[in-house]
């Protein structure tokens, strides 16, 4: 059917909204509220557009189409209705732009610009709620909170947690936890989902950067980890295109802030695998209990400890890639470098919001001191750059120290939904049948869909997996497990939609297309490498010759592998 838009007819689709054909055909609307994908809740008024026979400006987001629709974008009505709306909530808004972490991001200020919002027209309203700093991860600021919704509705509808909601009413509304208690008492998860879609500097990560800065003058051993993610995306944050690999310039910029070190996860990747991988194999081997969940998330782990605690011991013992890299770092590596260890602080690169909450996790600690000292997301390397001065886009790359700067295209797929599983796979072939894979590219659990479905034949078995992104699609998969109407073998998940490419701690850009980017990239690293395989990692070989011993042995199982517990609330 055609519709006319200021002017001009355009083809539109029948049920479709009228905000998603004006998008498609690139009318630029603005949205505070809106998220692609959703129903439209139609909270913050700002897409609103004049339709002929309307007496009201309708909201865009929520307006079906239908034959001959007339629509003006930008009307003088319209213009002059969105900058009202923009300027009532900069009524409500604290005037610190220039100390707020999401200033050069914020969407408010940006739109205050656009519509050209110079001064205040309206009496402030302080609401004066305090800010929770209590969560390792995240940070919740209520004053810059503009009540579009985007973190409920993402905290309910696609990560199924409800940490958070609408509380109170008129002025004195909020969005709090239950019983309006801290993060850190409440069912949070860590993920992040709910950072990633706020349109304001309401809720950010727990800024690390000063405690990285006062790391690196303290005179200690400092050494960077950075995840398999992280050097597809970082290059967002300086104007180059999506999916480009930084790796070498990344790692080049953390040498010139000061680091004695860089190691890329991804080696820690493929060592995991090996752990991971002879775990499964011993399970199909004397037919363990099924299913086998991965533990590289911690989001994820955290979530099945509070929300499905009887499942605890389906999950892996794995710690994640970056608690196994530190755990080496301040044994194997101190040893042979001859540092003693507690003079080594560990700086991860992630993509994740969550893994600063890992890091203080008890059960990772070596001894008197943790395996991880600190956790940067890749949003505050890109400031930790841009604070050292280092021209990012020029500098000369290299490459990451031995000996854990070796990794196979199995380690660097980790960063996407199924690479996990993948390289699992991979590995668990070889262990059990002393034969590589014929085909390495493992199609079926590739992609964005949050729920992936695959059979591998392994040594004569049928093996049977799950892949799951978003923690909404993995309580579907859980609560069908428990009713006996799902079966697998072996279950990957990832907390954030479409893994860790799309982190809670990536760049800001609520974009599919940016994190299809990113996955493609790491594909494409993969299937360009010479070593795809873990197993086939020879710096690896050398560390379980050295040092290890072998898979599930004894120094492993000390160094490498962990336990979970049941949450209660006091314990979140």
């Amino acid at each position: 059917m055609k519709i006319n838009v200021n002017g001009k007819d355009i083809e539109a689709l029948e049920g479709e909204m009228l905000l998603s054909v004006l998008k498609r055909e690139g009318f630029d609307i603005p949205t505070l509220c809106y998220l692609e994908g959703m129903a439209p809740s139609g909270a913050c008024r700002v897409c609103v557009v004049e339709v002929e026979g309307q007496a009201n400006l309708m909201t865009s987001c929520s307006l079906p189409v239908t034959a001959g629709l007339k629509v003006k974008t930008h009307s003088p009505r319209v213009i002059n209705a969105r900058k009202t709306v923009i300027e009532l909530l900069m009524g409500s808004h604290p005037d610190d732009c220039l100390y707020c972490d999401k200033q050069d991001k914020c969407e408010l200020l940006a739109l205050a610009r656009k519509y050209g919002v110079t001064k205040r027209r309206f009496p402030t309203i302080s609401r004066d709620i305090n800010m929770d700093v209590s969560g390792p991860s995240i940070v919740r600021d209520p004053e810059k909170c503009i009540l579009c919704g985007k973190c409920v509705r993402v905290c309910e509808e696609v990560q199924k947690v409800g940490c958070i909601d609408f509380s109170m009413r008129g002025f004195k509304s909020r969005i709090s936890c239950a019983f309006d208690s801290a993060l850190n008492v409440s069912s949070c998860v860590n993920c992040g989902q709910c950072v990633t879609v706020c349109p304001t500097g309401a809720l950010m990560e727990n800024n690390s950067i000063e405690a990285v800065k006062r790391a690196l003058e303290s005179g200690k051993y400092v050494v960077a980890q950075h995840a398999p993610a992280v050097s597809v995306s970082l290059g967002e944050e300086f104007g180059l295109p999506l999916g480009k690999d930084v790796d070498g310039l990344m790692v080049s910029a953390l040498r010139e802030m000061g680091f004695k070190a860089v190691f890329d996860t991804s080696f820690a990747a493929d060592l995991t695998i090996m752990e991971e991988a002879s775990e499964l194999a011993e399970r199909i081997k004397n037919k363990g209990k099924p299913p086998m969940f991965t533990s590289c998330c911690p989001g994820w782990v955290k979530y099945l400890e509070t929300f499905y605690p009887g499942m605890i011991d389906n999950l892996s013992t794995c710690k994640s890639p970056h608690q196994m890299l530190g755990a080496v770092i301040k044994s194997y590596y101190a040893k042979k470098e001859g540092i003693d260890p507690k003079d080594i602080a560990v700086v991860s690169i992630m993509p994740c919001t969550a893994k600063k909450f890992e890091i203080k996790r008890p059960e990772m600690k070596g001894g008197d001191f943790e395996d991880v000292d600190l956790s940067l997301t890749t949003r505050e390397l890109a400031r930790l750059i841009n604070i050292f001065g280092i021209d990012f886009k020029n500098i000369k790359p290299s490459q990451a120290d031995l000996p854990f700067g070796e990794r196979s295209g199995a380690g660097k797929i980790f960063g996407a939904s199924g690479g996990v599983m993948e390289a699992a796979v991979r590995t668990a072939h070889y262990l059990l049948t002393g034969k590589e894979l014929a085909e390495l590219k493992f199609e079926q659990v590739r992609g964005l869909k949050g729920v992936k479905k695959a059979k591998a034949v392994i040594g004569g078995k049928e093996i049977k997996l799950a892949v799951l992104s978003g923690l909404g699609n993995a309580k579907d998969f859980l609560d069908s497990l428990e009713k006996g109407l799902e079966e697998a073998d072996f279950v990957e998940v990832m907390a954030c939609p479409g893994g860790c490419v799309n982190g809670g701690g990536q760049p800001f850009s609520q974009n599919k297309k940016a994190v299809s980017e990113r996955a493609r990239a790491l594909y494409e690293i993969d299937s360009a490498e010479k070593i795809r395989v873990s197993h086939a990692n020879k710096a690896l070989k050398t560390l379980y010759k050295d040092f290890l011993g072998k898979p599930l042995g004894e120094k492993s199982h000390h160094l490498l592998h962990t336990s979970y517990k049941a949450r209660a609330t006091k314990d979140r």
